[in-house]
C-alpha cells in the first residue's frame, strides 16, 4: 500500500531548486524510507522462516522448506506489482488525467470481456491448453478486435464531448498494443497459478480466481498505457 502513496506524493509534492531542478519533498523521503524499513522487516522474517524450516527434519524430508529463491520472488511480486498498478496514480495526477486514467481500464476491461464472449460463442481452437484450457484463439482474436473498437469509441466520445484533440492514428495503436499486453497478462498470471499448483489465487471474492486475478490485466495494462501517453500521445490539450 506504500508503493502507490509514495508514487502520488513524488508526482504531487516535489518542490523545484533555483535551478529547476525537480527535489524529492520530505515527505515523499520519510515514506520510502519507512517503505524500506518495512521491507527490510519482511525479508528477515522471509530469511528467519527460511532457517527455521531447515530444522524441521519433517520439512526437509518432504522437500517442503521455504527455499532461499522464493524470498527475492516474494520481495519482487510485492513491489513490481503494486508499483505497475500505481501508473494509474501517475495518469490520475496528469492534466487531464481522469480522462488518461480511463485508457487502460478502457484497454483491459474491452478486451477481456471481448475474448470472454467471443471464447464462449464461437470458441473452438484452444490457444494455450496447458496454462489456460479455456482460453481459445478465436477469444484473443475477438478480444484484440473489441480493445481496438472500445478505444476509437473512446476517442469519439471524448471528441464530441470535450475541447482536446484526439489523434485517431495513436489511439488505434493504444488499442493494438493495450489488447495485446492485457492478454499477456491474464496468461502471465494463469501461468503463474498453474506453476504453483493452484486453481485461485484467493477467496474474497465468490466465483472469482480471486482480488488477483481481478487485476492481472490491468498489472500490464497501466505502465503500457502510461508509457504510451508519455511517448506518444493520442489526447493532446
Amino acid at each position: 500500500m506504500l508503493v502507490p502513496f509514495a508514487v502520488y506524493l513524488s508526482r504531487i509534492t516535489a518542490p523545484v531548486n533555483a535551478a529547476g531542478i525537480s527535489l524529492t519533498s520530505f515527505t515523499t523521503l520519510m515514506l520510502i524510507t519507512l517503505l524500506f524499513s518495512l521491507l527490510f522487516i519482511f525479508l528477515s522474517l522471509l530469511v528467519i522462516e527460511a532457517v527455521l524450516s531447515f530444522k524441521n527434519a519433517k520439512a526437509i524430508k518432504t522437500g517442503t522448506q521455504l527455499k532461499f529463491r522464493q524470498i527475492p520472488t516474494a520481495l519482487a511480486a510485492g513491489i513490481l506489482i503494486p508499483y505497475m498498478l500505481s501508473c494509474l496514480v501517475s495518469l490520475k495526477t496528469m492534466q487531464y488525467g481522469h480522462l488518461l486514467v480511463l485508457l487502460p481500464i478502457v484497454a483491459a476491461i474491452v478486451t477481456d470481456s471481448g475474448a470472454y464472449f467471443t471464447g464462449v460463442t464461437i470458441g473452438k481452437k484452444k490457444a494455450f491448453p496447458t496454462i489456460s484450457p479455456n482460453k481459445t484463439v478465436e477469444g484473443y482474436v475477438g478480444g484484440a478486435i473489441a480493445g481496438i473498437a472500445g478505444m476509437l469509441i473512446y476517442g469519439i466520445i471524448l471528441s464530441y464531448t470535450t475541447s482536446l484533440t484526439i489523434i485517431f492514428p495513436a489511439l488505434i495503436l493504444y488499442g493494438v498494443i493495450g489488447a495485446f499486453v492485457t492478454e499477456l497478462g491474464d496468461l502471465t498470471f494463469s501461468l503463474i497459478k498453474r506453476r504453483c499448483g493452484i486453481k485461485d489465487y484467493g477467496n474474497l471474492i465468490p466465483g472469482h480466481g480471486g482480488a488477483l486475478d481481478r487485476f492481472d490485466s490491468m498489472t500490464f495494462a497501466a505502465p503500457t498505457m502510461y508509457l504510451l501517453v508519455m511517448l506518444l500521445p493520442a489526447i493532446i490539450v
